[in-house]
């Protein structure tokens, strides 16, 4: 069973940094694919970023390739988003989620597991 829980959300400025987490407490962690989903007020979710199991392949949108990076450290259960140089559009609630799928990873659809999201907001 995974069970996903974020954190690390916050408020920032634009142009500073935050570091979210994204914690697996149950024992399959590591045989997952994880990604990082948001969705801002009015708008759909949208993909962030992905990255497969033994963290040998990364995905990223491209409004947020060379700001954001994806990790994971399957010894604690964990997926980590680095975000710098935040924007104030990058302001959503983000989203951690989980597939055994090894395709077509920008589709919300084909993650079977999401966290409750945590709240970045970035002013301007």
């Amino acid at each position: 069973q995974v069970q996903l829980v974020e954190s690390g959300g916050g408020l920032v400025q634009a142009g500073g940094s935050l570091r979210l987490s994204c914690v697996d407490s149950g024992r399959t962690f590591s045989r997952y694919t994880m990604g990082w989903f948001r969705q801002a007020p009015g708008k759909e979710r949208e993909f962030v970023a992905a990255i497969t199991w033994s963290a040998g392949s990364t995905y990223y949108a491209d409004s947020v390739k060379g700001r954001f990076t994806i990790s994971r450290d399957n010894v604690k259960n964990t997926m980590y988003l680095q975000m710098n140089v935040l924007k104030p559009e990058d302001t959503a609630v983000y989203y951690c989620a989980a597939t055994a799928r090894q395709s077509m990873l920008r589709d919300s659809t084909r993650y079977n597991y999401w966290g409750q999201g945590t709240q970045v907001t970035v002013s301007s």
